[in-house]
């Protein structure tokens, strides 16, 4: 099943500084382009750190006015950076985004050369599907073609971004498999499965796997 990938939401036309940009000048450029932060590249562009609105400020709350020598991007920014390949999925950007407290992910290529950008807002886009694709991708995706499942035994219906399904798979094994896949799916907020299965295969299975384990 096809996902969406960050190369598919990035921003390729990316705000930059190196580590030799002026403080004002970093702070300058956030507000210009009214964005939380900025990569910082080495001259090779690759990202070496990332300076955001935290950094400054965390920065300027250290440091008084009568600092002899004006702090640069390199002094402020916070290494290593923390970045995305274009071809990772947006449900692991919003892992990386999550786990990490993070609005900005640097998007580099296997250089570590800078390609793009993506943000929190982007992300957000992929749950504006519409709700008539999710429900075609639930039916001819994830029903049809990777659980076989003939058509009409399960109905699907989404409303904003929530799917319900209500019907018979033929194998107990495959619910989990079900509500797994849907979760997944590009644009789905929720899942309420209300499926049902014929043959309760997990105690065949489960009774096959203790005789293996039997030490005779």
């Amino acid at each position: 099943m096809k996902h969406i990938k960050v190369a598919d939401l990035m921003t390729d036309e990316v705000a930059s500084v190196t580590p030799d940009t002026p403080f004002k000048d970093v702070a300058k450029l956030l507000s210009q382009y009214d964005i939380t932060g900025v990569p910082v590249l080495d001259d090779q562009d690759r990202v070496v750190g990332v300076v955001s609105q935290t950094d400054l400020l965390a920065h300027t709350a250290r440091h008084n006015s009568a600092v002899a020598v004006p702090p640069t991007a390199g002094n402020v920014m916070s290494a290593p950076a923390v970045t995305i390949h274009p071809e990772e999925t947006v449900a692991d950007a919003a892992r990386l985004m999550t786990r990490r407290s993070i609005e900005r992910l640097p998007v580099v290529d296997v250089e570590d050369r800078l390609v793009g950008i993506v943000t929190r807002r982007d992300l957000l886009r992929t749950f504006l599907r519409p709700d008539s694709e999710i429900r075609r991708r639930v039916t001819d995706e994830v029903l049809a073609e990777v659980l076989r499942v003939p058509a009409g035994d399960v109905d699907v219906h989404v409303v904003d971004g929530i799917v319900t399904l209500d019907g018979q798979v033929e194998l107990r094994s495959q619910l989990p498999v079900l509500r797994n896949l849907v979760e997944h799916l590009d644009g789905v907020v929720a899942v309420a499965s209300r499926v049902t299965a014929r043959t309760d295969d997990t105690a065949t299975a489960q009774a096959g796997h203790a005789r293996h384990a039997m030490p005779w």
